[in-house]
């Protein structure tokens, strides 16, 4: 009697084990890096094709992202956009810590695929800490236009890369989204 039952937890301990190593090879967990960072959420490989996060690719990659629920699809729209940052009439990538003076930032919007309703221009110190600069709101809803923001102070407390970012908002949503993004260093002069 206690033969039999130990046989049978033994062939059940074998076919649940047995499901798992299938499951597990089935479909396998895929660590993702997009320019050298490891993303949050993974994708899947199953049946020799990898599936991803949309969102979290969409977002790393500076692109928007819309939902078409009539038609049950997500659509992706990626805008060029450039940005130089100025310091009076010169163009600026590297810069010595301390007050720069007046400085402002230059956007060239080209390839815009949807409608969007405003824009917006931040920069982010080493550490992370954001400063807004300036948004607008958008009317004329064209593939390409140009946004200069007002010129503005701003001091480079801090040695290292200074991130300034370009947020779109898409036409019936609130949320702003970041498309491109400009690295500025800073170093000790």
């Amino acid at each position: 009697m206690k033969f039999r039952k130990i046989a049978i937890m033994l062939l059940l301990l074998s076919l649940w084990g047995g499901s798992m190593i299938f499951a597990d090879a089935a479909s396998q967990k895929v660590r993702v890096m997009i320019n050298g960072i490891e993303q949050d959420e993974g994708g899947v490989l199953l049946d020799g094709k990898t599936y991803l996060p949309l969102r979290q690719l969409a977002e790393a990659m500076g692109a928007v992202i819309r939902w078409d629920d009539n038609n049950k699809r997500a659509v992706i729209y990626k805008p060029n956009v450039h940005m130089f940052l100025y310091k009076g009439n010169t163009p600026f990538g590297v810069v010595d810590k301390g007050y720069q003076g007046k400085i402002k930032v230059f956007s060239q919007i080209d390839n815009l695929k949807t409608d969007i309703s405003g824009v917006k221009v931040t920069i982010s110190d080493p550490y992370g800490k954001e400063r807004f600069i300036q948004s607008e709101s958008v009317t004329n809803n064209s593939d390409t236009f140009w946004f200069v923001t007002d010129e503005f102070d701003y001091k480079f407390d801090a040695s290292g890369k200074y991130t300034v970012r370009f947020y779109l908002r898409l036409a019936g949503s609130d949320e702003w989204v970041p498309v491109s993004e400009k690295l500025i260093t800073s170093r000790n002069a």
